[in-house]
């Protein structure tokens, strides 16, 4: 009997494959996944929001609105349960909200912030509105023991602190924590902290290019003074960039800790992945 009219006759195909595999990976003690079509529903649900946030991200629903319920489900292969649960998270992120008779209206949009390259933030946002800046504190202090260490300072110099709530089009998107080095930093006090990036600033002060800087970036909760100043609760999730901004030639000048806004706000960059060259 040819084996394709086997398989048919005795229900052989992808089902009878997997139960297959999955009795061969029981009897030889391996934990096989769990079938997708078998997930619960909130990892569905949240599969779904992820993919739909990530069309809020691209502008991919035009009008302002969402797609009705029946084509969410066609469009993501999802159950009603699924898709309905995926709204109600993305509902709690402020990103959408439901209007009676109306439909899922989108109310809140993250906007893209490159980390590929050296930019300001308004340099980075230009094309998604106005950066205003409100200068909250500058002058000269003491550095803490390891800002002076990473911006490589003898232990009697200074630095410039700067600390600015930065927002795009009038919404609170960023709290700036800024440490200059003096010699490049009293410059920056006679300066327009108000209107320009500091790294625009530091390049047309000194006279010199800015050349790498060293990032990372975690998840933090938004302690009692940074929610205030940025609007939103406490505990809310907030993104902390820590950037060490170097010169051309490798000196460091500036370091920064920025809590950026999680609801409105989305990190990304391209990468290479590098080939092993031999032994």
């Amino acid at each position: 009997m040819p084996s394709t009219e086997r398989a048919v006759r005795t229900g052989s195909g992808p089902r009878r494959a997997a139960a297959r595999a999955g009795r061969l990976a029981a009897s030889s003690g391996v934990r096989r996944p769990a079938d997708p079509d078998r997930r619960p529903r909130a990892d569905r649900a949240r599969q779904v929001a992820d993919l739909i946030r990530r069309e809020l991200l691209e502008s991919g629903f035009g009008g302002g609105m969402l797609p009705d319920e029946r084509d969410l489900i066609r469009q993501f292969h999802a159950s009603r349960n699924a898709v309905r649960e995926a709204l109600d998270l993305l509902r709690q992120e402020g990103l959408i909200e439901r209007l009676p008779g109306v439909g899922t209206a989108v109310i809140g949009r993250k906007v893209p912030h490159d980390l590929h390259r050296l930019m300001g933030l308004a340099e980075v946002l230009h094309d998604h509105g106005t950066v205003t800046n409100d200068v909250r504190t500058a002058g000269l202090i003491r550095p803490p023991a390891g800002v002076a260490r990473r911006l490589r300072l003898a232990e009697a110099d200074q630095v410039v602190y700067i600390e600015r709530l930065r927002s795009l089009n009038g919404v609170p998107l960023s709290l700036d924590l800024t440490y200059v080095t003096a010699e490049y930093g009293l410059p920056l006090l006679d300066s327009d902290l108000e209107g320009q990036d500091v790294f625009r600033l530091l390049e047309q002060t000194s006279g010199r290019p800015l050349g790498v800087a060293d990032l990372a970036l975690e998840a933090v909760n938004a302690d009692p003074h940074s929610a205030a100043v940025l609007g939103v609760p406490r505990r809310a999730a907030l993104l902390m960039l820590e950037r060490l901004t170097h010169f051309e030639d490798g000196t460091p000048v500036d370091l920064e800790y920025i809590r950026f806004r999680g609801d409105r706000l989305t990190m990304r960059a391209s990468t290479n992945r590098l080939r092993e060259t031999g032994p």
